[in-house]
């Protein structure tokens, strides 16, 4: 019983440091890629508290799983994680932690389903917007162009990944603006990036009340804008993306006084501008290295006992 507290308190502290910790870390904006393997590390950590501690909490309070979880475990260790006086407790904890996985899992699965019933939708009004040329299949063309007199790209992920770009973007964005922005989508679809935002906002929208998943979610929007800006500008150069996203977004209203619901363009037009430089290959290492590790901290606690006693 006592593993799981551990287990339980290691996970509610890193849920409430984990976003303090990332709101100092000014290197992100720098190395978003790194940043986004740090995030997907520390909410596995979290996760993986809450799963453990439920197992041990499960193996304390009832038999059958005890002989399940410690099936192969010599007697010395089984005594090492003193399982038997904390039966009731025991009991609680797991359901409610049970009910929190099974929660998961449920905004997950409705994350999906309606992540999928958005792209239907967008797919089927594209469609209207765009008929097929016949011998055209659903979904076949990489890259569809879109009558429209705003200009804009978008990619719609999927099986069948498409681009889709407005015949206005076409007629404003010139030369390598045009290539960038496609650069920039195809980013988007190489990297599965909409798995990510699904998982995100699933976890947010399940425990609002638990920061870790909030940030998750904001900064997975903002991280995975930023990876593809900069494999568009690993490409076309920094001044080329930004100067597409002015001539994509300025019409808006973005870049003016007042806030508005897009107001991480400007931010992202001024990080191409300042052109910080990266971290050095060897700091980008050390912080992926890092981050693997820290899934490994709720298995260490999780194990010593049992590792222990057989020492």
């Amino acid at each position: 019983m006592m593993v799981s507290l551990a287990l339980l308190a290691l996970g509610v502290v890193s849920a409430v440091v984990a976003p303090r910790l990332f709101a100092r870390a000014h290197w992100a904006e720098r190395e978003p890629v790194v940043a986004l393997w740090v995030w997907q590390c520390v909410v596995a950590a979290v996760l993986l508290c809450f799963a453990l501690a439920m197992v041990f909490s499960a193996a304390a309070a009832w038999q059958t799983v005890r002989g399940q979880v410690f099936a192969t475990a010599p007697r010395a260790v089984v005594d090492a994680y003193a399982l038997g006086p904390y039966g009731p407790w025991s009991a609680a904890l797991a359901v409610l932690l049970f009910c929190g996985g099974a929660w998961t899992a449920a905004m997950l699965t409705r994350e999906v389903r309606d992540a999928r019933a958005r792209r239907r939708t967008r797919r089927s009004e594209l469609l209207v917007r765009a008929p097929l040329l016949p011998g055209e299949e659903p979904g076949g063309a990489p890259l569809v162009v879109l009558e429209a007199q705003r200009p804009d790209a978008w990619w719609l992920p999927g099986p069948s990944p498409q681009l889709v770009i407005t015949t206005a973007a076409l007629r404003r964005l010139k030369g390598r603006q045009l290539d960038a922005v496609l650069a920039h989508e195809q980013g988007h679809a190489r990297a599965r990036h909409h798995w990510l935002q699904n998982c995100s906002a699933a976890l947010a929208n399940g425990f609002p009340k638990i920061p870790v998943f909030a940030a998750f979610r904001d900064e997975m929007h903002r991280l995975v804008e930023l990876a593809a800006d900069d494999v568009a500008s690993r490409r076309y150069g920094r001044l080329t993306i930004a100067l597409a996203l002015v001539e994509l977004n300025e019409d808006r209203g973005l870049f003016g006084p007042c806030p508005t619901p897009h107001g991480e363009v400007p931010q992202r037009v001024e990080r191409l501008l300042a052109a910080s430089p990266r971290l050095t290959a060897g700091h980008r290492l050390r912080l992926t290295a890092a981050a693997a590790l820290v899934p490994v901290v709720p298995l260490l606690v999780a194990f010593v006992p049992g590792l222990r006693a057989l020492g």
